[in-house]
């Protein structure tokens, strides 16, 4: 299955001069909510996948409100796993409504898009802090533009290095193209 086009018939990549959730500008931006509206969608790529998730051996899979969870219960559904959410708080992300981690689980921690890893690696501490063991991240749509080091194996459904700067070096703002800012906040 061409993963990219599929995203691009469902007017999931889109590309101007965007403000990412991380602070940084990026001429490519995936509405990731045009994907996440389809969980028939969803579903069905992560039957795609499902053979190399598998090989994680794992029982617990979780994700960081709201996309991440999204793509946890996913997963949790397709794989028949159980799927925990973690809520940010102002002194970062917790384990909320009842989850508990033992120190036998084996947890795949997901999310929808991957840019700087800092959502994957804060859900990563939670579960370490609870005694339990992390086997890999997946992410629907890794856009790194480079390949950083997480520590752990790394799936997605597409891997589409994207160009990111930093506010004050954006060749987008010094061209005065117009920064648009798209998401929830």
């Amino acid at each position: 299955m061409d993963f990219e086009k599929v995203l691009e018939e469902n007017g999931v990549i889109l590309k101007g001069h965007f403000l990412l959730t991380s602070g940084f500008h990026s001429d490519i931006y995936f509405e990731k909510f045009r994907l996440l509206e389809k969980p028939y969608l969803i579903r069905s790529l992560i039957m795609q996948v499902k053979q190399k998730l598998n090989k994680l051996n794992f029982n617990v899979v979780i994700g960081p409100l709201t996309g991440g969870a999204l793509v946890a219960f996913a997963v949790g559904e397709v794989l028949q796993k159980l799927a925990f959410y973690a809520e940010k708080t102002n002194k970062g992300f917790i384990l909320g409504r009842g989850f508990q981690l033992k120190d036998s689980d084996r947890v795949l921690v997901v999310d929808d898009v991957l840019t700087t890893g800092g959502s994957l690696e804060k859900v990563k501490n939670l579960v370490l802090s609870h005694g339990a063991a992390v086997v890999g991240y997946f992410v629907l749509i890794d856009r790194r533009p480079q390949d950083r080091e997480l520590n752990f194996p790394i799936l997605s459904l597409i891997r589409k290095k994207a160009k990111v700067y930093a506010p004050e070096d954006c060749p987008l703002c010094k061209q005065g193209i117009p920064l648009v800012r798209r998401g929830s906040k």
